[in-house]
């Protein structure tokens, strides 16, 4: 069971590529982990979570650069150490100093999002955590191709005499609106119930 925390961190998370921008703005415990973190990027931005992601933030203290998410077996080898984020709390890197990181999201796709620090608030009165507090546009489709695919999708899906037009929409499921986005209605996952989905019998994260 998590302890109980008493401070809420913000986030801004704009996917970088894309104009006009597509982000979300969430706000989450201030005893999150980085798995934690990403559970909730994926919930708010509607990504299916069906990737690999990784996290690339600056040590506070030295400057030398982390990168953090699933590891693989060989991966805490050598200066290029992948860490597992259930086991690194955000707040040990991002503070009102250092304030950004990098999030990417698909290595194949290549969905590169900018993670920043907005403020650090103290816990209000029955606040529950996370949540959504605004952001525009719809997530690009998972698996449409990265930014020039999804470009394309877009064009495609406007003009109803492209030659693709018919084929993209059924791909899509019948629609899809890139400008429609509601804050309201993002819900976010337990983020152990996630963990124990993606590894099962695996030894469970600290914290939980």
């Amino acid at each position: 069971m998590r302890l109980k925390f008493d401070h809420v961190m913000q986030f801004k998370v704009t996917l970088e590529g894309i104009k006009p921008p597509i982000w979300r703005r969430i706000q989450v415990p201030c005893d999150y982990s980085f798995w934690d973190l990403h559970v909730a990027i994926q919930d708010a931005m509607g990504w299916m979570d069906s990737h690999l992601h990784e996290f690339s933030v600056s040590d506070p203290f030295g400057g030398a650069k982390f990168r953090i998410g699933i590891p693989e077996s060989d991966d805490l080898e050598g200066e290029d150490a992948v860490f597992p984020g259930w086991e690194l709390p955000v707040a040990g890197f991002f503070s009102l100093i250092a304030r950004k990181a990098a999030y990417d999201y698909d290595f194949g796709d290549g969905w590169e999002h900018t993670v920043l620090l907005e403020k650090i608030f103290p816990l209000p009165e029955g606040g529950l955590y996370p949540v959504c507090i605004g952001g525009r546009r719809a997530c690009p489709p998972e698996d449409c191709g990265g930014v020039p695919g999804y470009q394309d999708l877009v064009a495609a899906l406007a003009d109803p005499k492209h030659p693709e037009h018919e084929s993209m929409l059924e791909w899509v499921g019948g629609a899809y609106d890139p400008e429609a986005f509601d804050p309201g209605a993002v819900a976010f996952e337990d983020p152990f119930v996630r963990w124990k989905l993606a590894f099962g019998d695996e030894e469970e994260p600290e914290g939980e």
